[in-house]
């Protein structure tokens, strides 16, 4: 790379300003004492010995400092760092250190997000490792047991196809999310906006889930009755997934005989608010903040026992912030959960 160098005078200056002082003072004292005292000659003494110990200090600190700076310089930019190459050498000691140091604090910054990243990306792959790894097992178990003689019993043949099924409609299902999830992340997600009812997306979500509510005894519900339709502004397939996570979530860890309410309420600056409650088993306040993460699960025997990819919530966060919007969580263990996020309201 090409070097540029950036001279600093103020060490030579001060420097030539000491000497001819002293220089100048000891001849006038040996002029006073010994010959006659001349002005002329002390002035031109002085302004020779000024420009002389300027010249030479500038010359020879310089090109000493320069060689050692020179150094510095050159073992940095091995790192590839910007800040650095796009600046001249200097041999001003503060403008260096200051160089320097702001070199150390981005390289700390860059480091430490490159650990915190690799721990991410161990994480993600054990997970995912993991999430993998159980219904695979699964579909080879049956399908190695049938191949053994078992698929000679018409009724356990039948039976354990229908178990291998079932392990391959669940990969098939973390697939889909991984996938959905990357392309969120990465931005390749369209979404298709359109003006739609969230009280009628809302309806729908409730009559697909109505069965698996009735298995516990859930009662999906409005927090009021809404008579009028309340336009909102979005990707109505995706706002009904977020819809489906949340309340398939709330019937997951709601308790028997609860209930799970939706309400929409009006905010500022024509946006509403929609809220799922339950009053199922809370969450700790540990946990709340983690919740988004791939693969997190609060409790993670229970939440495999029911299914899932372990990336609803993960989905959800990434599309409603697709949409520009906001998701909240509030919850009291013990007590239940409210999930809420919002959307632009139509006039």
């Amino acid at each position: 790379m090409s070097i540029n160098f950036k001279k600093s005078y103020k060490f030579a200056i001060k420097s030539s300003f000491y000497i001819t002082l002293f220089t100048t003072g000891f001849i006038a004292i040996l002029l006073y004492f010994f010959f006659e005292i001349n002005y002329a000659f002390i002035g031109l003494f002085a302004l020779a010995t000024l420009c002389f110990s300027f010249f030479m200090l500038q010359y020879r600190v310089e090109k000493f400092i320069y060689k050692r700076v020179k150094k510095i310089y050159d073992d940095v930019s091995l790192l590839d760092s910007t800040t650095l190459r796009n600046q001249p050498i200097t041999t001003d000691m503060a403008t260096l250190t200051q160089d320097v140091q702001k070199f150390a604090k981005e390289k700390k910054i860059e480091i430490e997000t490159l650990k915190i990243r690799e721990e991410y990306r161990r994480e993600f792959l054990g997970n995912v490792s993991h999430e993998l790894k159980t219904p695979l097992f699964t579909v080879q178990g049956y399908l190695s047991t049938l191949l053994d003689g078992a698929m000679n019993d018409k009724t356990i043949r039948k039976k354990y196809l229908e178990r291998a099924e079932k392990g391959v409609e669940r990969l098939i299902h973390i697939v889909k999310d991984l996938d959905m999830i990357t392309k969120l992340e990465a931005g390749d997600l369209n979404l298709e906006f359109s003006e739609f009812n969230i009280i009628d997306v809302v309806q729908n979500v409730f009559d697909l889930l109505e069965m698996k509510a009735d298995e516990k005894n859930i009662m999906l519900m409005f927090d009021m009755k809404y008579t009028k339709p309340i336009y909102v502004l979005g990707d109505q397939e995706k706002i009904q997934q977020v819809l489906t996570n949340l309340i398939m979530n709330s019937i997951k860890y709601g308790k028997e005989n609860g209930t799970t309410e939706v309400s929409i309420e009006d905010l500022v600056n024509n946006k509403v608010i929609v809220r799922i409650t339950d009053n199922g088993e809370g969450i700790q306040k540990q946990h709340i903040s983690r919740l988004f993460e791939r693969f997190f699960r609060v409790d993670k025997s229970g939440a495999r026992s029911e299914g899932g990819s372990g990336l609803g919530l993960s989905i959800v966060k990434h599309i409603i912030e697709a949409h520009n919007q906001k998701i909240y969580v509030e919850s009291k263990y013990g007590y239940g959960s409210e999930f809420s996020f919002t959307l632009e309201k139509t006039k």
